[in-house]
């Protein structure tokens, strides 16, 4: 009788440890798979996922942590050969190149950064008011408004833990744009002081995030970033990428994934081609490829552009000087009836028309070395949008794409918008610049909205005497070792400082337009508008800038038409271009005048020019990327 009840007491003890282990792997499956449409009890969540309101609204999206982050990234949180972060440098003097306007004198490359944004934004409408540059007055757009950051907030920043207000504030008269003019100057300790608390901006941001996180892409994808990446490194890094990178898994399927992964199989299946009207098959990677996904975009793309967020911030483009790329992009994106779709289920890209320069000069305290207010406004854009809308969170942002030109840019996006496609112009491979998954955003100088393309073109190559130009502030640690080897030193290489000024900058202008080789040597950061400068002025590009990665660059074969030196043989400079045969020279110099309509903006865009070259790089990343449920 005693065996008998044992062996009873010993079946229902493992039925009720099956039931008991039954009932939590359907707990753990139901959290896992969270739909956007569901109350789930709190019982479900872990502590720190303990929704707040009766009623559950997702959020955004976010990575949990540093290393997870860079889990499916090609490069490295490395220091560069200057031992600072990119981000960090620019605080010294602003931006990387904020103060060429005066020291170069030139119109034509750096001064956007500065000298657009002396004068106020006063456009109005019926429905809105714009923010004036002292930060008096707010534009309502939408259903977001800036966060009224008031005059409590000083050298150290302390950040809003509260998304946007709904309605319209006013941001304190005490709250002015960064210093803008070229006396910006900071001593060694302030500079010290800068870069320590932009990183615990950063960190605080980082560790402050209320958003949930999601399914992480494909593992073990971490390829090593070698402290100097060279252009031929690049290309395989891109490669690797293309074979190891993926976004995350959708969280529940859409016919959109099926479009995507077929375009890939036929972009990867083109027919051979050699000869295709207006495009010159040498400038690309694989022109058949190319061609291909471009028909592609044409006929299948549909872009979702989301309509919340207050101006001057989202929604605005600014469209002179040298972050005008951002701009422009917001503009002709917005008013295009091609590609846009008001219906999001269809949409294969989603769109965040935020401008990195109007935040800078909105929400930026002069003299506060602290980002944290703008990273903050990012992250609270995020989780608003999530929170209204649930595409977001069926790929944890990564068909969501943000185009942006300031040097600030990769920072304050690098971890709540990290798993979306950045256009950048700050591209640096050793910054988090993920090869096949960001792109490289051209970095273009608009002096005229009305008349974009005024003074292109250059001398014919028999009028071009001078074998190299370079001209401007002697920004970042390159520069001046390059004034330093060649300044006064040769006749052939015409290397300056700060030019006199003239009207229209036509000393600058003459220069490109009269010599072989124009030097783009980085600032404090890697990119420089001289590369499409060079381009435009038909101007062999030679491009000093380790580790900077070149517009469309997935498509370009940037080797046949520019020049790539590294920063350690400046001093073998001229040898370098003097050893490249006459009939290379003129092969690359013919290259460059048939690439230049890639980087041309124009008043309405036009087939293969620089709006549509920006798009389908985003949508080709896209497609390699993208993955089915």
């Amino acid at each position: 009788m005693g065996q008998e009840l044992s062996s009873i007491f010993q079946y229902e003890k493992k039925r009720l440890l099956w039931l008991i282990g039954i009932t939590f792997a359907m707990i753990l499956a139901f959290h896992y798979f969270e739909l956007p449409y569901v109350e789930v009890q709190p019982l479900v969540f872990s502590d720190n996922k303990i929704p707040t309101s009766d009623s559950i609204r997702f959020r955004a999206a976010n990575l949990p942590s540093e290393s997870e982050m860079f889990n499916n990234m090609t490069t490295l949180k490395q220091e560069n050969s200057t031992g600072q972060n990119a981000f960090e440098i620019v605080h010294e003097t602003r931006t990387s190149e904020e103060k060429d306007s005066a020291s170069r004198t030139g119109l034509i490359s750096e001064p956007g950064r500065e000298s657009n944004r002396s004068s106020g934004i006063d456009a109005t409408d019926d429905s809105s008011t714009l923010v004036s540059n002292n930060g008096s007055v707010i534009e309502k757009a939408g259903n977001l408004s800036l966060s009224t950051y008031n005059d409590t907030i000083s050298h150290s920043i302390i950040p809003t833990y509260l998304a946007p207000p709904l309605s319209p504030t006013k941001l304190s008269p005490n709250i002015t744009p960064p210093m803008l003019s070229h006396d910006y100057e900071e001593t060694d300790s302030e500079v010290d002081e800068t870069l320590r608390t932009l990183q615990d901006d950063v960190n605080i941001l980082d560790n402050d995030s209320s958003i949930n996180s999601v399914p992480k892409g494909t593992k073990d994808s971490q390829i090593p970033v070698p402290k100097v990446t060279t252009i031929s490194e690049m290309n395989e890094l891109l490669l690797q990428n293309r074979a190891s990178y993926s976004s995350m898994r959708p969280r529940w399927s859409s016919a959109v994934d099926q479009e995507l992964l077929k375009a890939r199989l036929e972009i990867e299946n083109a027919p051979i081609i050699n000869d295709v009207a207006n495009l010159y098959a040498p400038l690309f990677r694989n022109i058949s490829r190319f061609k291909r996904s471009y028909e592609l975009m044409e006929r299948t793309l549909k872009v979702y552009v989301y309509r919340e967020g207050s101006k001057p911030i989202m929604h605005s483009p600014y469209l002179l000087g040298i972050y005008a790329s951002e701009g422009w992009f917001m503009k002709q994106m917005e008013g295009s009836k091609q590609f846009v779709t008001k219906d999001p289920k269809k949409a294969h890209l989603f769109y965040l028309p935020f401008s990195s320069r109007m935040l800078e000069e909105t929400l930026y305290v002069q003299n506060s070395h602290s980002s944290r207010n703008l990273i903050q406004y990012l992250k609270n854009y995020v989780d608003m949008i999530a929170g209204k809308h649930h595409f977001w969170n069926r790929t944890g942002g990564s068909d969501h794409f943000l185009v942006a030109c300031h040097d600030w840019a990769p920072t304050e996006t690098k971890r709540h918008m990290a798993k979306c496609l950045r256009a950048l112009c700050n591209a640096d491979v050793k910054e988090g610049f993920v090869l096949g998954k960001d792109v490289s955003l051209p970095e273009t100088f608009v002096r005229s909205a009305q008349r974009p393309t005024r003074n292109i073109g250059g001398n014919k190559v028999s009028k071009r005497k001078t074998l190299a130009f370079f001209a401007g502030g002697m920004h970042g640690y390159v520069r001046p070792i390059l004034l330093q080897h060649w300044e006064n030193k040769d006749p052939d290489m015409k290397i300056f400082g700060t030019l006199p000024r003239s009207k229209g900058n036509r000393n600058y202008i003459q220069y490109m337009k009269s010599s072989k080789y124009c030097i783009c040597a980085k600032g404090y950061e890697v990119n420089s508008p001289r590369v499409v400068e060079a381009i435009f002025y038909e101007c062999v590009p030679v491009i000093i800038s380790d580790n900077f990665v070149p517009p469309f660059f997935e498509v370009l074969n940037w080797e046949s038409f520019a020049v790539f030196v590294l920063e350690k043989d400046i001093p073998n400079l001229k040898n370098i271009l003097i050893s490249i045969p006459q009939k290379r020279y003129l092969e690359m110099q013919m290259m460059v005048k048939r690439v230049q309509q890639h980087f041309l903006w124009h008043r309405s865009p036009v087939k293969y020019d620089i709006f549509h070259m920006i798009l389908h790089s985003i949508w080709y990343n896209r497609v390699y990327t993208a993955r089915a449920r």
